[in-house]
């Protein structure tokens, strides 16, 4: 009942003008999802999902089938995108709608698709690596010369149980660092039973913002913003944080997978830190158009934020991490 409260909530506030800066003739204010993923609708991960589904994480019998990552067993159902078009129709509308910018990484046809149909700067490429197994170092160099990619990320260590200091990536960030290109790095959780489910060598430890410092030690012109906050290790985020001002997070994943109450919690504890100023919105969106508004609303309904710091988080923050030019986004 409560799920179904809030979702009813989250709509009007997002269909609604905002009383205290827009008309209801005015354009949507800007918003920036620093965290989005180009990928291609997979019919065997593409199912339904309820947000906030970790609110219940019970155990499992190694000897028994592993549990699913995803639910739809709660009140709230995001229906998945059953097409390539459908996901791009729905994602360009809902994007022109709220007056959105995206950074988006993954598949580079998807991304180059979704540049041709929103207007040119309201995408904005981004290239990851997991491991130095992957695309080569060379490689990754030119990649980003070309121009097409403005960002490196996501980039996915964890998964493969690598610190980001780890010393077999390090040319891959001197790499952007020399070219001054921004990094997100993910760090954090990955969702209940992640280590059973698709990537045995991931290590929930490598997710410790802490493990940061060595590389920020080696590259200290390094622009990076720590995907998902490094949900839960709160301590160790707001240290590393406090220690590094050029450190950034975003709230992708985290904001619709766990429960209201520790969303809120983890963010309203690095806002009272003083992190107000670099914390950037993001969804880490897949397959489901609706999950912008969802995610969205989580911000809108934080009754402890003003509406200055929404609208950092929102739009003020990425533009200054990314050196935008907030005038082509209004």
């Amino acid at each position: 009942m409560k799920k179904t409260v809030l979702f009813t909530l989250v709509c009007v506030v997002l269909m609604a003008p905002n009383s205290q800066a827009q008309t209801a003739s005015a354009k949507h204010l800007p918003i920036i999802d620093v965290h989005v993923h180009a990928m291609k609708v997979n019919a065997n991960f593409a199912s339904d999902m309820s947000p906030w589904f970790l609110s219940n994480m019970p155990g499992t019998d190694p000897n028994e089938p592993t549990p699913k990552f995803l639910n739809a067993d709660g009140a709230i159902i995001l229906k998945a995108a059953r097409s390539d078009q459908e996901f791009q129709d729905e994602l360009m509308q809902t994007m022109k709608r709220l007056n959105m910018t995206i950074v988006a990484s993954g598949d580079p046809q998807v991304i180059r698709n979704w540049k041709k149909a929103a207007a040119p700067d309201r995408v904005i490429p981004s290239i990851g690596f997991s491991s130095a197994s992957g695309i080569s170092v060379q490689a990754f160099e030119d990649s980003l010369k070309t121009g097409f990619y403005k960002v490196v990320g996501e980039v996915g260590l964890q998964y493969q149980g690598l610190s980001p200091s780890d010393p077999s990536v390090d040319k891959y960030f001197e790499v952007a660092e020399r070219l001054n290109v921004p990094v997100a790095i993910h760090m954090g959780t990955g969702g209940n039973g992640m280590a059973n489910l698709t990537s045995p060598k991931y290590r929930a430890s490598m997710g410790n913002p802490l493990l940061l410092e060595d590389l920020l030690a080696r590259h200290p012109k390094l622009k990076v913003w720590v995907m998902h906050a490094g949900y839960p290790m709160i301590d160790e985020m707001i240290a590393l944080m406090g220690a590094n001002s050029h450190v950034y997070v975003d709230l992708a994943g985290m904001i619709w997978s766990y429960p209201l109450e520790e969303i809120h919690l983890y963010l309203r504890r690095l806002v009272q830190a003083g992190f107000g100023k670099r914390i950037m919105y993001g969804t880490d969106l897949m397959v489901w158009p609706k999950l912008l508004e969802t995610s969205l609303g989580v911000i809108e309904n934080a009754n402890y934020l003003s509406f200055e710091q929404k609208r950092d988080i929102f739009f003020n923050n990425a533009v200054r991490f990314f050196r935008l030019d907030p005038a082509k986004y209004q």
